[in-house]
């Protein structure tokens, strides 16, 4: 079994200990991203707009997929952390939507306390299937 790390470059990652995406799994296996906010080019994008922020925020999981070859189709499962659930629930849904409505991966969606940045109003998950390679089985 191998396991292939791919990093952004964030300015957390180094110093928290972590990579944007990891890959494991023999002939295939699963790809899983780390927390993704809407920090793009280490900015916050869409402050005060959940939709904004959720489409950004998937952007950057979808963006560390599409850098190790995968794309949105091999999304099988999609958590949402929300920081006001009562108040953006329809928001980060509607984008999820938007991005997913094709795929229908298996999605979690949940209110939290707080993120690490107070303006931040969601933050997301994504694990993708890995397609075997041509000659292996999975």
């Amino acid at each position: 079994m191998t396991t292939e790390r791919y990093g952004s470059g964030g300015p957390y990652e180094k110093s928290i200990g972590y990579s944007r995406l990891v890959m494991s799994g023999p002939g295939g296996g699963l790809a899983w991203t780390a927390g993704c906010t809407a920090t793009v080019d280490g900015e916050l994008v869409g402050v005060g707009d959940p939709h904004a922020q959720t489409i950004a925020a998937f952007g950057v999981g979808l963006g560390a997929l599409g850098r190790a070859g995968l794309s949105a189709a091999d999304v099988v499962q999609t958590r949402m952390y929300v920081v006001d659930l009562a108040t953006h629930a329809s928001e980060v849904g509607r984008a999820h939507g938007a991005l997913f409505a094709e795929v229908r991966p298996a999605a979690t969606m949940v209110g939290v306390a707080a993120l690490i940045d107070p303006r931040m109003l969601v933050e997301v998950e994504l694990v993708a299937v890995v397609p075997a390679s041509e000659g292996e089985s999975s």
